[in-house]
């Protein structure tokens, strides 16, 4: 008993609750030891022939098998553990309610030696013979050391019950006394389970064995079924025994009944924990079938865009060539001698192969988009490249561009090149819209306003276009470089609007979040750039 206490302080979980049941059997082995003793030794007497006593040395090996039930060698999950524990609880009532039933009635209602004595030991056998049976299943599903100890523990239990079948036969023939060789086995039990107790190191739960956990716990719960059902035929047989006196037959009526309420009871906890677990899993499994699904979709989509990027990417390919072409016969043709009619004719064929070439190249911004690489960015100095870079477009459609900017920085977390090229497209698509009609003038502005950064690029002429419209209309803006435009600001968290109005004009509003003040000081403290700084350009 001793050399098995150290393994239930050191171990952890399930398999601190398998030593402890192991010590716990052993130490009620050692209890009854001492009751012995202490008749044969200190008080110089036999052991009374009804002794209270057997049923401790009979709950020892009910514990030992709780223990086996465990199966400290497999992993195993919380809720199979939870199971197992009702199933434990449920076999270990069983127990004790067979020996209450068969035992007790011989000894406290109807006290009558023999009949005690041929019962118990008839039990004792058979709740043996179950105990070795255990430990021989747990060893064919264990290997390593496990299965060494589990052997080991078959054979100590082996040579002791063989040798206490025995010393009762021998009992019963009075050739017995304490100190003859009958208990020589016995001894030799006891020396080898310390044996187990002292070599015996402490094990995880071994891989590889988890698969099996599950037709072990179908098992062990068709077993405590099995224990349940039992009680009406014991029931059956207390009333068909005419040789039962009376008390005895009232007395098991009685207790099969309590038992049955009581096993009622665990079987109904049971049941509602297994139920809880199997609506966990039917949630989760419709859970997994939506995810299932929506991941199909979305590998059919990735698929689609794949080939239409690769599609799109052989397309633009081919298309920027003449476009190039295009565009410098148009620049060419402009420092030619023409008259005015077929200058401004000229200056619109450079105007629209120039928007050709925006929306080719927005095409394969689209088909190509990937996850943008986010870093502090100044819209400010963003805005202020894109008028730099589209003033030959608005100087030769003759356009004033205007810009109000607010004072302070206006930081945003983004790709510095996929803003550009939105706001390169945004600039773009109200320069050829302004050029269509007799305003001439665009105005941006940017500003910070309930955490976010506001771009506003103003059209007034375009106002004469939405006569007969008396109400503000906001709508999402549409178009293959639009749509290029809205896919990025969406991985930025912001938007694109269309605003139009009589007396207004049009506006092309972006919004996109703010850095936070705080995040704005631990940037800069970590030496992380905040100005977006363009590349020279040709």
């Amino acid at each position: 008993m001793v050399s098995l206490i150290p393994h239930a302080v050191r171990s952890r979980g399930r398999l601190r609750l398998f030593w402890t049941l192991i010590a716990a059997g052993i130490a009620l082995w050692f209890s009854y030891q001492l009751f012995w003793t202490y008749y044969e030794v200190w008080l110089r007497a036999d052991v009374p022939d009804l002794c209270a006593a057997d049923m401790v040395l009979f709950l020892h090996i009910v514990l030992l098998m709780a223990a086996l039930a465990l199966r400290p060698h497999a992993s195993e999950d919380e809720y199979a553990a939870r199971l197992r524990r009702l199933d434990f609880a449920l076999m270990m009532v069983w127990w004790a309610y067979l020996y209450t039933l068969i035992v007790i009635p011989w000894q406290y209602i109807v006290p009558n030696v023999p009949a005690y004595g041929n019962n118990l030991n008839s039990l004792y056998l058979i709740e043996k013979l179950a105990f070795l049976g255990a430990l021989l299943l747990a060893w064919t599903d264990s290997k390593d050391g496990w299965k060494i100890f589990y052997a080991s523990l078959f054979g100590a239990s082996f040579i002791y019950a063989a040798s206490s079948h025995i010393a009762n036969w021998a009992i019963g023939r009075h050739v017995y006394y304490s100190g003859s060789f009958y208990d020589i086995p016995l001894a030799v039990s006891m020396a080898w389970i310390t044996v187990i107790g002292l070599s015996t190191r402490e094990r995880t739960p071994q891989a590889g064995v988890a698969s099996t956990s599950t037709s072990h716990g179908v098992w062990l719960a068709r077993l405590g079924m099995i224990a349940a059902f039992s009680l009406p035929l014991f029931a059956a047989w207390a009333l068909m025994d005419t040789a039962l006196p009376p008390p005895i037959r009232s007395f098991r009526l009685v207790l099969t009944l309590a038992i049955a309420l009581l096993m009622g009871v665990m079987v109904f906890l049971r049941q509602r924990l297994l139920d809880r677990e199997l609506l966990r899993l039917l949630t989760h499994s419709q859970e997994s079938l939506a995810n299932l699904k929506r991941l199909q979709t979305q590998i059919t989509e990735a698929e689609k865009l794949a080939s239409i990027g690769q599609l799109v990417g052989g397309v633009t390919h081919e298309l920027n060539n003449p476009i190039a072409a295009l565009l410098g016969y148009s620049d060419l043709l402009l420092t030619t001698p023409l008259n005015p009619e077929q200058y401004e004719l000229a200056g619109k064929i450079g105007q629209h192969v120039r928007r050709t070439k925006s929306l080719v190249a927005s095409l394969l911004s689209f088909a190509r988009q990937g996850p943008a690489a986010m870093a502090p960015v100044d819209l400010k100095t963003l805005l202020r490249t894109t008028v730099k870079l589209s003033q030959p477009q608005w100087q030769a459609l003759n356009i004033e561009v205007h810009t109000e900017f607010s004072p302070d920085p206006l930081l945003v977390r983004g790709d510095s090149n996929q803003l550009l090229q939105v706001c390169v497209q945004i600039i773009n698509d109200a320069l050829y819209a302004v050029g269509q009609h007799s305003s001439r003038t665009l105005t941006i502005t940017a500003e910070r306003k309930d955490g976010l950064a506001i771009i506003n690029i103003w059209d007034a002429g375009l106002g004469d276009s939405a006569k007969g419209k008396e109400k503000e209309e906001d709508r999402a803006l549409s178009g293959l470089g639009l749509s290029a435009c809205q896919g990025i600001l969406r991985q930025h968290h912001g938007r694109i609007l269309w605003q139009q109005h009589r007396n207004t004009g049009t506006n092309i509003r972006l919004e996109i979040p703010v850095i936070p003040p705080m995040e704005k000081e631990q940037s800069s403290e970590a030496g992380v750039p905040v100005m977006w700084q363009p590349q020279p350009y040709a």
